[in-house]
């Protein structure tokens, strides 16, 4: 089963963006060496906890810090932009990197509403068309638009002989119903939407109808932090625990530090709320962390795992990822 890394660059408290932008760099250079298959970053907004609004900036940067690793984004909030300019700066990027970009779409606006309009230039942006947009992306991809089209004739460059891989990603039945359509591969976030994705998947792959040839694939990612023990794997848990909290109570703060967690007194009422989230992860030693991550690909018939791993410090992050990897081979 191929094992792949989601980062969305988190800012720990105390530290910095600039920390955590160069604590992604590391980690993809590290996950390159250890063998996952595939890197994607993630597209936020105005979030203390998360560091990168503009994920194909990085993605730059980061095809060039690694070799063998498929690298891309988890994803770009297509809403937000024409679907013409995602494909020139998709492709600029499938130049640098021939054979190794994925362009993941999601419709979600990654921030709220005011930053949303923000980003907007003014306006909310308009998921009704999404999936007017993401069809769109893929014929100029191909050059497949329909000779009606008003942008049959406009030229996409840079004009190579490769595309991009297009996913879609989503947490619920529209996303994998417009996948199937599309004949698109298709991302699940489990560690959004812990409930009812295998019915989600499964009618994907019923649904699915191929496109140049494609056949149904399936991501699903679930969060996991992976330790020595099952101890050291609560030890780590804890600042992430904190932070859903924080989300719950729309407190806007960097991911705590171990202090800040251990510091925190949970009433009942909070403590029932931290562990009704623990449903998203997957946390523990690594024979823990085999297993339930086997069985997770095994309920969803996935055909790879991504893994979305937050701690209250770098270094620790980045063991995880070496457990992981080394559990799984």
């Amino acid at each position: 089963m191929r094992l792949s890394v989601l980062d969305q660059s988190p800012v720990i408290s105390g530290l910095g963006a600039r920390r955590a932008i160069e604590a992604t760099l590391a980690l993809a250079r590290r996950a390159d060496e250890l063998g996952y298959h595939r890197y994607w970053l993630a597209e936020h907004h105005a979030i203390a906890a998360l560091a990168d609004p503009c994920p194909e900036v990085l993605l730059a940067r980061l095809g060039a810090e690694t070799k063998h690793l498929r690298v891309g984004t988890g994803g770009v909030l297509l809403p937000y932009y024409s679907a013409f300019r995602v494909a020139e700066t998709f492709r600029m990027l499938e130049a640098l990197y021939p054979g190794r970009i994925d362009l993941g779409l999601g419709r979600a606006p990654g921030g709220n509403l005011r930053t949303a309009q923000a980003v907007g230039g003014g306006a909310m942006p308009d998921a009704r068309d999404f999936a007017q947009q993401v069809w769109q992306l893929r014929e100029h991809f191909h050059g497949s638009l329909p000779d009606d089209h008003p942008f049959k004739r406009v030229r996409l460059q840079p004009e190579v002989d490769t595309a991009p891989q297009i996913w879609l990603l989503g947490s619920s039945d529209y996303s994998g119903a417009l996948a199937a359509e599309l004949g698109l591969p298709f991302a699940f976030a489990h560690f959004i939407n812990p409930h009812g994705g295998e019915a989600v998947t499964r009618a994907y792959r019923e649904g699915f109808k191929s496109f140049n040839g494609g056949k149904p694939e399936v991501i699903v990612c679930t969060f996991a932090i992976c330790a020595e023990s099952e101890t050291d794997a609560e030890r780590l848990a804890a600042p992430i625990d904190l932070r859903r909290l924080h989300m719950a109570l729309d407190i806007d703060s960097p991911v705590p530090t171990y202090e800040e967690a251990a510091a925190h007194k949970y009433s009942q009422e909070e403590q029932r709320y931290v562990m009704g989230q623990r449903a998203r992860a997957v946390i523990g030693d690594t024979a823990r962390c085999k297993r339930e991550l086997s069985a997770m690909a095994a309920r969803y018939e996935a055909d790879e795992m991504m893994v979305l791993t937050i701690t209250g410090d770098y270094a620790s992050r980045a063991r995880s990822y070496e457990l992981l990897s080394e559990a799984m081979r």
